[in-house]
């Protein structure tokens, strides 16, 4: 009979091993009989594993209130390169397309010229887009900024 003791900080696992021999008739193979605890063990790890799957939704909301503002950040970047990539390839199938591309070079240019007349001739009007960027700017980062 042989005993071993693992010592852990939480747990002690003791393993028995027991070797049964028949001796009764002449050149009769010795069988070995082990009554180890493997149910035991599996029962033992079962339990962990229910556990943990059990305490799965508060690890996860424990998570998500601690690093909440970096997780929305780095999902934001990742919707907003997703967004990107879209847009350039929505743009590149209609530049494909005939006319579409001139077209959108026209109003492009039709909305530049419109902006320089409105915005950029008089020094009024300049402070005026001055006047809204600022406006535009304090409801984007606050007034205190």
């Amino acid at each position: 009979m042989t005993q071993a003791n693992f010592s852990d900080d939480t747990q002690t696992i003791t393993e028995v091993t027991t070797i049964d021999m028949v001796t009764d008739e002449a050149g009769a193979i010795a069988t070995v009989t082990t009554t180890e605890t493997s149910t035991d063990q599996f029962q033992d790890i079962k339990d962990q594993v229910v556990t943990i799957v059990s305490e799965l939704p508060t690890y996860v909301s424990n998570f998500f209130s601690e690093y909440q503002k970096p997780i929305v950040t780095v999902g934001l970047i990742l919707a907003g390169g997703i967004t990107i990539k879209v847009m350039l390839g929505v743009l590149d199938a209609l530049n494909d397309v005939p006319f579409v591309a001139p077209f959108f070079e026209l109003v492009g240019m039709g909305y530049t010229a419109w902006f320089v007349y409105r915005y950029m001739l008089k020094a009024s009007d300049r402070q005026e887009l001055l006047a809204e960027i600022e406006s535009l700017k304090e409801q984007v980062v606050g007034k205190d900024s």
